[in-house]
């Protein structure tokens, strides 16, 4: 859609551009693509991806006029979050193209079905009364997408980590990927919870706003207290043959004539430069403009994208290890939400002794790199964060991670079964 109406702007006449190839490539070859000289413009995914980009010096400078005179149409900041990345030399280095927050879309019908509370928290979806449909009804009631598969759903991970405290943070997470079915991607979890498969999903909000269009009976919800205001951005590879032709296809974007994209029924983004709104297509999306108004209003948690790229791989290696790997995961958690809820056998107290114990607090294990055991705290969490540079590290701690998770859910299963 953007590539067909840019190439027919006078923008794209006057620099003589009359062809655009789009290349979709998994975030984790960002890197390696842009190196290999094979992009000009980058576009997609989080702020978290585009700073380390930044940080591996992979992107250029915007620094035309025509850039900059439609840059300072958007806010610097919005709920606390940078919309632009400017570096210690003063120079943008990307610019947002759109907004998100980040929150959970629910299936009313399903939930009526399950008999599950209408979440309100993130908390919430890790409660046990979400874990009760894995016995009932043999299928999870909550979808999430792998950590390293996508940043949208890292981000809320880091948000929640942040909005509750590392620990805390854990447990939270934990819970709710114990309710989940962990998907390969954040399309599969919100296709999810459009089809009635899940009760709620964990989405970006433009997401949730897609599945309202799709299906009446969903609803995007942001969590109480616990959201950020997100900047999708826009920018320009360190190495672009196509320097003019790049920032004024990147001008075009955040335009108010580029942002009419995000007005598309089927798109639903809301947009960073607001004067979109006063254009004749924007006026036709009150519900759209109501949105992007509440949207600015949104409480949002005192987020540092500093802290969070400390440790972004570091969790997201973490994740799979201990909750997608360990095939005694679920078990576990089915096992021990069926002894409160179902059998009545242990206290409210006693689950979330156990719980916490074996299945939320961070994990002891053996660091691969130093041979000794270790906890998965936030420290070590920024320790190893700076170790994960190839792959095949990457690996090792990862399956170091799931031989300690398997073997701690397997003790509370020996626990519960002696019950």
């Amino acid at each position: 859609m953007a590539r067909n109406a840019f190439l027919k702007s006078d923008l794209a006449k006057r620099y003589g551009i009359v062809d655009i190839r789009t290349v979709v490539v998994d975030a984790t070859v960002w890197p390696d693509f842009i190196r290999r000289g094979n992009a000009d413009v980058l576009w997609g995914g989080g702020p978290t991806l585009f700073d380390s980009l930044y940080i591996n010096n992979l992107l250029a400078p915007l620094d035309s006029e025509l850039v900059l005179s439609v840059a300072r149409d958007i806010p610097d900041r919005i709920g606390g979050s940078p919309m632009k990345r400017v570096g210690s030399d003063g120079k943008i280095y990307w610019i947002a193209a759109a907004i998100s927050s980040f929150g959970i879309t629910i299936n009313n019908d399903v939930i009526k079905q399950f008999n599950l509370p209408v979440p309100s928290t993130w908390e919430d979806l890790g409660k046990p009364e979400y874990g009760t449909t894995l016995y009932m009804y043999k299928k999870p009631s909550v979808a999430i997408a792998q950590l390293s598969r996508s940043t949208s759903t890292t981000r809320m991970a880091e948000i929640i980590l942040q909005a509750y405290g590392w620990e805390k943070g854990w447990e939270v997470l934990a819970y709710i990927a114990a309710n989940s079915d962990i998907k390969s991607g954040s399309e599969d979890a919100r296709n999810a919870v459009i089809n009635g498969e899940v009760a709620a999903a964990l989405t970006i909000d433009f997401y949730g706003y897609t599945a309202m269009n799709q299906n009446p009976a969903t609803r995007y919800i942001v969590p109480e207290g616990a959201t950020v205001i997100n900047g999708d951005p826009i920018a320009m590879a360190y190495n672009t043959r196509y320097k003019e032709a790049a920032q004024a296809f990147i001008a075009w974007v955040l335009s108010p004539e580029g942002q009419k994209i995000w007005l598309d029924p089927s798109i639903n983004r809301m947009p960073a430069n607001p004067k979109v709104f006063d254009t004749p297509e924007g006026a036709k999306r009150p519900d759209l403009k109501n949105s992007y108004q509440q949207t600015l209003s949104l409480r949002s948690i005192n987020f540092s994208d500093d802290e969070a790229l400390s440790y972004e791989t570091a969790i997201q290696v973490y994740f799979d290890g201990a909750f997608v790997d360990p095939p005694s995961f679920k078990l576990a958690w089915q096992a021990l939400v069926a002894k409160l809820l179902r059998d009545k056998t242990i206290t409210r107290e006693h689950f979330q002794e156990l719980a916490t114990k074996y299945i939320g607090s961070p994990l002891e294990f053996t660091d691969p790199v130093s041979g000794q055991k270790i906890v998965f705290t936030k420290e070590n969490a920024q320790k190893i964060n700076s170790l994960l540079k190839d792959q095949s590290l990457i690996d090792t701690y990862r399956a170091a991670i799931a031989k300690a998770a398997e073997s701690r859910y397997q003790e509370l299963l020996k626990i519960l079964s002696s019950m």
